[in-house]
């Protein structure tokens, strides 16, 4: 196993909810380790970005919409194989599908507004993170 470095981000529904805490727990209980954090307001800008893979689906405009609708909690959280273990614990994208149990079957209600969103692969990551922490802190 490898140790990696990915993004994981509270979205605004989270952070609406108050469930910032309880996530990072979740993290840090699993035996992740916190490397940095940055809550902050999603620019639009950054957003396209973020969602780039998505740009001309039908849910690109109301997903740049509704990360930018409030608060983000931005988070770089490392350990092995740090990337799937994160996307494990989040469950699948529609919590609908999601088991009891993960962060998303535990918490989200709508496919829409689903509290969490890590990335996917190494690249992913690399991306991400630094879209989110441009400042080389990670």
């Amino acid at each position: 196993m490898a140790r990696e470095t990915t993004l994981v981000l509270v979205k605004p529904d989270g952070m609406q909810r108050r469930l910032a805490g309880e996530i990072i727990a979740r993290l840090e209980r699993r035996g992740l380790e916190l490397r940095c954090a940055r809550l902050l307001k999603i620019p639009k800008a950054t957003a396209r970005e973020h969602y780039a893979e998505h740009k001309g689906k039908p849910f690109f405009g109301p997903l740049v919409e509704f990360i930018t609708s409030g608060p983000v909690l931005a988070l770089a959280v490392s350990g092995e194989s740090a990337i799937s273990v994160v996307r494990t614990m989040m469950g699948a994208t529609n919590p609908l599908d999601s088991a009891p149990g993960t962060i998303r079957g535990d918490y989200a209600l709508e496919l829409s507004e689903n509290i969490v969103h890590g990335s996917d692969s190494k690249a992913s990551a690399r991306r991400e993170l630094a879209l989110f922490f441009p400042d080389g802190l990670v």
